[in-house]
């Protein structure tokens, strides 16, 4: 199997997604596993509660948005993967004709784990940037001793090596379960999808015809574009308390991450869509349909 460049930069999304969420856990987890190193300094009933509070509030933070991001990121390499498989139906047909295995061939889809591997390390090293300004916002409510920042090895291995690993393992089952097909059916192009019979519909338009089948045949891209809406608005409801469970740099980094998603999101929808549809909308063109309608026909559904 061969990934060209295209396919690395479309696989961009799972990057940006990954490197929002080491970058959220890296500084909340690392602070937490600081502020656990003054536990026994901490006596007073008063400050006890307050620095548990701390504690409680760097867990939930790095729980909730730690865990739709990589909920998030299952869900984008599995698509991913999809639309490779379907995309490149002959060259693995090819490759099964020629008498390589199934697992062989899905072997080769580790690389799916780089993207996620790049955006973890960036994460990693962007939050040690800005941990800095995290500790000393934190350090100047004064009301437990100054911590300072320590590395954590444990915490990069955690954070950037097994999600590397664990991508990279799902993305070879979920390939090795999507090319359960007989490979005279991935030569010839046939579809991997089930065939729905919709009702018929005498009066029903093109165009509408056209807007209803992308969405019966997009399924997975409906969950994913929902879920990912679901991440996004808790990132913003997160953003909006975050200034009083942390601080405001924070606030407004949780903001950014959901905006970010939402983003990432659209633009990976739009271009799959357009992408499967290019024959169709070039057809459309060529019997005098506008842009205007091509666009309403593929998108609006």
């Amino acid at each position: 199997m061969i990934v060209s460049i295209k396919d690395i930069f479309k696989m961009l999304g799972m990057l940006i997604v990954s490197f929002c969420a080491v970058i959220v856990c890296t500084m909340f987890l690392n602070y937490y596993l600081d502020l656990s190193a003054i536990d026994d300094q901490i006596t007073h009933e008063v400050l006890r509660i307050f620095y548990e509070a701390q504690c409680n509030t760097s867990i939930v933070i790095s729980a909730v948005s730690g865990g739709c991001l990589l909920l998030t990121t299952v869900v984008l390499i599995c698509f991913y993967i999809g639309h490779y498989i379907e995309t490149n139906q002959k060259q693995l047909g090819i490759l099964k004709a020629l008498g390589y295995s199934r697992i062989t061939v899905a072997k080769n889809f580790w690389v799916f784990g780089l993207p996620i591997f790049v955006g973890t390390a960036l994460g990693y090293s962007g939050a040690h940037l800005l941990m800095p300004k995290l500790y000393e916002l934190q350090n100047k409510e004064g009301l437990l001793p100054d911590i300072s920042i320590s590395f954590h090895p444990g915490l990069c291995f955690a954070l950037v090596v097994l999600p590397t690993i664990f991508f990279a393992l799902l993305a070879v089952y979920y390939s090795f379960i999507k090319l359960k097909i007989p490979a005279l059916w991935l030569i010839r192009g046939q579809s991997t999808r089930k065939v729905v019979h919709a009702k018929k519909d005498t009066d029903m338009s093109f165009l509408r015809e056209l807007e209803k089948s992308n969405v019966r045949q997009r399924k997975s891209l409906i969950f994913f574009i929902t879920f990912a809406v679901f991440c996004f608005s808790a990132m913003m409801q997160m953003s909006s308390c975050m200034d009083k469970l942390a601080s405001k740099m924070m606030a407004i980094m949780i903001m950014g991450i959901g905006i970010v998603l939402a983003v990432v999101t659209l633009f990976i929808a739009t271009t799959s869509v357009v992408d499967a549809n290019k024959k169709t909308i070039t057809m459309m063109k060529v019997f005098g349909y506008s842009t205007r309608q091509c666009s309403k026909a593929v998108l609006n559904g």
